[in-house]
């Protein structure tokens, strides 16, 4: 899983790393994989995805929060961002995210996080497919993103979702609204927050090039 890999550069650059907080943490899935090296602590603006998250993983601490805002009065020694940090639409928001973050990491803990979609490789109308079968289900899931305004800094993804049981078919759709920036405007807003970027490289997650950013906080 995606997880291995975080897993692995937040044990390269600080090997001593015990507790982890994983920030827009979902439903838990990547903490199922991070609790088997760090206490998980996990954040999400969702309760219905926290009470998922419990489920799936009952020992590690979850808490309903806006990542812009939340406060646990503690820190740890690693931050992880998965794709929930997409969700800043603004220069503004990404930054009070991303200080928010670096509050609750230790002197010297790194925070990972990738950029899904920047504006120097994004590429308008392109349309993903993906397919998964569990639990009796047969999902077909198809993503199209588009920015209506290439002036601003968000863009749109549209999802239509094949949901096939035996000979029943189901059809859903979604929108979401996310964040789009140019990787100097991501450093720019690293440096602000307080960080020391340590690794800043394209990697492969999937079929996807993604931008992989791994910061150390300075303070």
């Amino acid at each position: 899983p995606e997880s291995a890999r975080f897993i692995s550069l937040i044990k390269k650059h600080c090997p001593k790393a015990r507790t982890i907080l994983d920030i827009a943490c979902g439903g838990g899935k990547n903490d199922y994989w991070l609790k088997k090296r760090f206490a998980v602590t996990g954040v999400d603006l969702s309760p219905q995805m926290i009470a998922q998250a419990k489920k799936l993983n009952p020992r590690a601490d979850y808490h309903v929060g806006d990542m812009r805002s939340f406060d646990l009065k503690k820190k740890f020694d690693a931050v992880f961002f998965n794709d929930g940090i997409i969700y800043m639409q603004t220069g503004k928001d990404l930054l009070k995210a991303l200080k928010n973050a670096r509050r609750h990491l230790k002197p010297g803990g790194v925070m990972a996080l990738y950029v899904e979609d920047c504006k120097e490789r994004f590429e308008e109308s392109k349309t993903s497919v993906w397919r998964s079968r569990s639990g009796g289900y047969d999902i077909t899931y198809i993503e199209n993103d588009y920015d209506p305004d290439p002036r601003d800094s968000s863009y749109e993804m549209a999802f239509v979702y094949l949901i096939r049981q035996g000979k029943n078919l189901r059809i859903e759709h979604d929108t979401h609204t996310a964040g789009l920036f140019s990787l100097a405007q991501w450093r720019k807003a690293l440096k602000q927050a307080g960080f020391r970027i340590i690794e800043d490289r394209p990697q492969k997650l999937g079929d996807e090039l993604v931008q992989l950013l791994v910061a150390r906080n300075t303070v």
